[in-house]
């Protein structure tokens, strides 16, 4: 899978009910995120994060799905220690794929960690992140080992660039957050940056900066 792909469509059972993947798309972004295994320590934190932060996601039109290589049984008694212990309310879906099927459709597996196996030596799924948007394009993949948690507020905030980026035709540079200024596209030339960009000043011919309130970004929730 490559970034401007169309996201694998597949079938799965989850702890909300079964799914046809793109029909769950629909109209909305999606994040989808997987974990090496349930009841284990850094996917808990995990899980509890993107349970805290799920109503910024919302609010976005995102939608969190989590899939771990295990039962659906196993995910619903593994969401009751989330809630304990992260004082969250679980509510997104997470996918059974005891199976590995859809680890194996989005290459979610672990190739460095050799112990990192189930009593077949199949492998584990890793924390892949998969950003896809209303038209069913990948536009973010990120893995992690399975030592490593993620940052929350990192993918929400590839969310807020990507997309404001769509919506007004810019990108955002190194440790941008919404309220900094951002890049004017390069497909936009200066006399239309005029009209859409008063404020737009060029550093470089191929580097042109334009000041965007956080209140004209998808931030602005």
């Amino acid at each position: 899978l490559r970034l401007g792909s169309i996201a694998p469509n597949f079938k799965a059972d989850t702890t909300n009910g079964p799914i046809d993947f793109h029909e769950f798309i629909g109209d909305k972004w999606v994040v989808l995120f997987s974990h090496p295994e349930d009841y284990t320590p850094v996917c808990t934190t995990e899980l509890g994060a993107f349970a805290k932060l799920e109503p910024e996601f919302t609010q976005r039109g995102v939608k969190l799905i989590g899939l771990s290589a295990n039962t659906i049984d196993s995910h619903r008694g593994w969401i009751k220690d989330i809630d304990e212990l992260s004082g969250s309310k679980l509510a997104f879906p997470i996918i059974g794929d005891k199976e590995r099927k859809v680890a194996f459709a989005y290459d979610m597996l672990d190739y460095q960690d050799t112990t990192n196996v189930d009593q077949k030596g199949i492998a584990f799924t890793i924390r892949s992140v998969f950003i896809i948007d209303p038209k069913k394009t990948i536009r973010l993949i990120l893995s992690y080992p399975a030592s490593t948690g993620r940052n929350t507020a990192e993918v929400l905030r590839v969310v807020d660039s990507l997309q404001t980026g769509d919506r007004h035709r810019v990108t955002t540079p190194i440790n941008w957050i919404p309220g900094d200024d951002v890049i004017v596209h390069p497909s936009v030339k200066n006399d239309e940056a005029k009209q859409l960009f008063p404020e737009f000043r060029i550093v470089k011919p191929y580097l042109r900066f334009t000041p965007l309130p956080k209140e004209m970004t998808s931030a602005a929730v």
